[in-house]
């Protein structure tokens, strides 16, 4: 197996790769689930999906006992924290995360510990399946703030959006969003796989009216050609926000929202005839107990908007997306069987096929990437999982779909492709040298707790 990573290594334009005997979960919705299968890549992009696939000179990986998917699409997650995982594991409420992260912990952070920060969040993504990551980078206090963490984005391989947001709190030098200009022409147009998007909050409660989209927001954010991407879009006020985005003519496919927890039913309609994206978050509603800390699904399901999902704080939450995937399925279909115990009507619940669709093509049309990436599509970008469906977790493989959702985790990944470069190999991320990170994460933290005032240091 090591030749054959010497081979894929190998900078060979228009490589041929084909992977063979596989249970192939497409997320096509006409290629659907094929029980034993090939997959072709040439170049960047996948060639072909099919039985018996004849590719020539092709590099040939007997792939029989797994499971191949679309690679997850994380569409939320504030990875300049990573070096702050589970600081704060049971965070009671917005406001304590808030003042503790966020106003408390955030003015410390120096160029360097976002590039740290980052970089971990998208190896530790890659290393979990997520090929594709948003990062909602809201501590962006200079320009150089904002060049390190796309630069971390860009030297792991990830497909990395970069949604740029300045500090709640804190001295900043007040380069947002004027700066996003340098940023796209600096950062995003001669690497693929990098994109950016303008970051913003619904409504001026958090941290005043600069943040809150509106009329200038979306203007900075057209003018680019860049979609838009709104966090903390909870309750009445949001809602209200949400009328107005749509009256004003604000709110399109170039938009997400995410959260929209306790919305009313005029937001959610709002946003349905919009064509407005969402993101959800399972866990950091439930567990952080964001508004009605119900996960909006079926709110967002009734509208006939199907979203996407993400990770949001490594502070206090799960950084990988079965984590997700589960507790979106266990918490829709626990409401749906209480709902409807003692009436004797008949549940509506959701499917693994559901949550995997979220994971992947929902979530990549949620952030504007759903013709690059999130389905095992010809044409499309190959960003692809080997699974390992045979391992002692998962066997027998009986149902792909339900072992993709249900059964595996990170150790199952063997191998990960984004744009058809092999970026984990073996259950081992690639290109990483874990002590020279660890001490890099470790003395990041040490810095920004020291500076902050939380201390020197932590076990």
């Amino acid at each position: 197996m090591n030749a054959i990573l010497d081979r894929l290594r190998r900078p060979v334009p228009g490589r041929r790769i084909l992977l063979t005997g596989a249970a192939v979960v497409t997320m096509d919705p006409e290629l659907g689930v094929l029980p034993r299968a090939d997959l072709l890549i040439e170049g960047d992009r996948i060639a072909a999906v099919g039985v018996d696939l004849q590719a020539g000179d092709a590099l040939v990986i007997d792939v029989t006992g797994a499971v191949l998917s679309p690679g997850f699409v994380d569409t939320h997650r504030h990875a300049w924290e990573a070096q702050l995982r589970r600081i704060m594991p049971d965070v009671n409420d917005l406001g304590e995360y808030v003042t503790s992260t966020l106003a408390g912990i955030a003015p410390a952070y120096q160029p360097q510990d976002m590039y740290v920060g980052t970089r971990l969040a998208a190896l530790t993504a890659i290393d979990s399946g997520i090929t594709t990551m948003l990062d909602f980078s809201h501590n962006s206090r200079t320009a150089a703030h904002s060049d390190a963490a796309i630069r971390a984005l860009a030297h792991t391989g990830i497909r990395g959006v970069h949604a740029s947001m300045r500090p709640h709190f804190g001295d900043w030098d007040g380069q947002w969003p004027a700066d996003l200009t340098r940023l796209h022409d600096t950062h995003f147009t001669g690497n693929p796989l990098l994109t950016l998007r303008l970051a913003a909050l619904a409504t001026d409660e958090v941290a005043g009216p600069d943040l809150a989209y509106g009329h200038h927001l979306a203007r900075t954010a057209r003018d680019l050609g860049i979609g838009v991407s709104i966090d903390a879009v909870f309750g009445l006020p949001s809602s209200e926000a949400v009328l107005g985005w749509a009256k004003q003519g604000l709110l399109g496919p170039d938009v997400s929202l995410i959260h929209c927890t306790g919305l009313t039913p005029q937001a959610w309609q709002a946003i349905a005839d919009t064509g407005a994206n969402v993101a959800l978050a399972p866990t950091s509603d439930a567990q952080i107990g964001l508004e009605s800390a119900i996960p909006a699904i079926d709110e967002a399901l009734a509208a006939g908007v199907r979203p996407g999902l993400s990770i949001d704080v490594e502070v206090a939450l799960a950084s990988d997306m079965f984590t997700q995937m589960r507790a979106l399925h266990a918490v829709q279909r626990m409401r749906a069987v209480h709902a409807a115990y003692g009436t004797g009507d008949q549940p509506t619940r959701i499917g693994v096929a559901d949550v995997l669709d979220f994971a992947t093509l929902q979530g990549a049309t949620s952030i504007g990437l759903g013709d690059v990436t999130g389905s095992l599509t010809p044409g499309k970008q190959a960003d692809v999982l080997v699974l390992r469906a045979d391992d002692l977790n998962n066997m027998p493989l009986n149902d792909p779909i339900g072992t993709l959702v249900l059964g595996s985790d990170a150790r199952n990944i063997d191998t990960v492709f984004i744009a058809g470069q092999v970026r984990k190999w073996a259950g081992t991320v690639l290109d990483v040298d874990l002590p020279a990170l660890r001490e890099d994460v470790r003395a990041s933290r040490d810095r920004v707790l020291h500076a902050s005032g939380h201390g020197d240091s932590r076990v």
